[in-house]
């Protein structure tokens, strides 16, 4: 087992200046004295390959430097691996993505080297993470935050307008709101079925979501429970009039939004086929079924 760190590294992350910030990563590392391997990802969800092989190496610390994408692909990754415990291993993150809502619930800074010296300190959680099955029957993990309607629907708009950067999130939801049609779901959890137009139904294990949002509530990212935000019929004016709130997470007090903790879930859209989102990445549409897999993965965290 190695020591040593397995950088995997997203190129495209960050909205430009790669090359200086991978730069300045190699100096500080070196300057640090840290042993470290590194791969650059080089097509979509190359990160789940490179996990596999830095395992078979010896690697036991994952380094993530990108976005919230890089990170997802990353805990796809070791999920995903059939070699060790998942829970033997430990993920960091250097940011450099657009929204990096992740950190936020553990108050990593989007900062290069503080974010490497919080990996030096080596303090710890060990992570639940959730899993989607979608239509077809697909395992998908997630460390964050999935979902299906409106948040689905603005993170495929968001592949159109991440040259803009943060502000791109603002704009694909203004987009949303604008354009998106309700539809009813069924969602059947415990001993609960509740049948309802929904603008969308989020699964969370963190925070953070869709660049600072918070749609979640009373969150504890290793207490074995999926925290459920359905947020019912709210309309153009709710959305806008209520804008702070969607930052400050009092949105969850609305009263046409409802919020439960549970470990299993399913959402059934009735008329439609909505977009589904996983950690902001697009993974299908249609039905799902959301479960948790407890203490799952170590994160290194402030």
């Amino acid at each position: 087992m190695s020591n040593s760190w397995f950088l995997i590294t997203n190129p495209t992350s960050g909205n430009g200046n790669f090359s200086k910030k991978w730069k300045k990563i190699q100096y500080i590392l070196k300057t640090k004295k840290i042993d470290y391997s590194f791969a650059f990802t080089q097509y979509s969800k190359h990160e789940i390959e490179l996990v596999n092989t830095a395992i078979q190496q010896g690697f036991r610390i994952i380094i993530s430097i990108g976005g919230d994408g890089t990170l997802h692909h990353v805990v796809n990754g070791i999920m995903l691996q059939t070699y060790i415990k998942t829970s033997e291993l430990t993920i960091g993150v250097i940011p450099l993505g657009t929204g990096n809502d992740w950190i936020k619930t553990y108050d990593i800074p989007n900062d290069i080297e503080k974010a490497i010296d919080i990996i030096q300190q080596h303090k710890v959680i060990l992570q639940d993470i959730g899993v989607v099955k979608t239509n077809d029957k697909k395992l998908h993990y997630f460390n964050n935050v999935a979902g299906l309607g409106y948040d689905g629907y603005i993170v495929n708009k968001l592949n159109t307008l991440k040259r803009f950067g943060a502000v791109a999130y603002l704009l694909a939801g203004l987009y949303g709101l604008l354009f998106y049609k309700k539809t009813i779901f069924k969602i059947l959890f415990d001993d609960t079925s509740i049948e309802t137009k929904c603008l969308m139904t989020i699964v969370g294990i963190c925070q953070f979501s869709g660049g600072g949002m918070q749609f979640t509530k009373d969150v504890n990212p290793s207490d074995g429970l999926l925290d459920i935000t359905i947020a019912k019929n709210l309309t153009f004016f709710d959305l806008v009039f209520n804008l702070p709130k969607l930052y400050s997470g009092k949105i969850v007090n609305n009263k046409k939004v409802a919020t439960y903790k549970t470990r299993e879930i399913t959402v059934i859209p009735k008329n439609s086929k909505p977009f589904i989102q996983a950690d902001g990445e697009l993974i299908g549409t249609g039905e799902i079924n959301v479960s948790i897999v407890k203490k799952a993965i170590h994160f290194f965290i402030n």
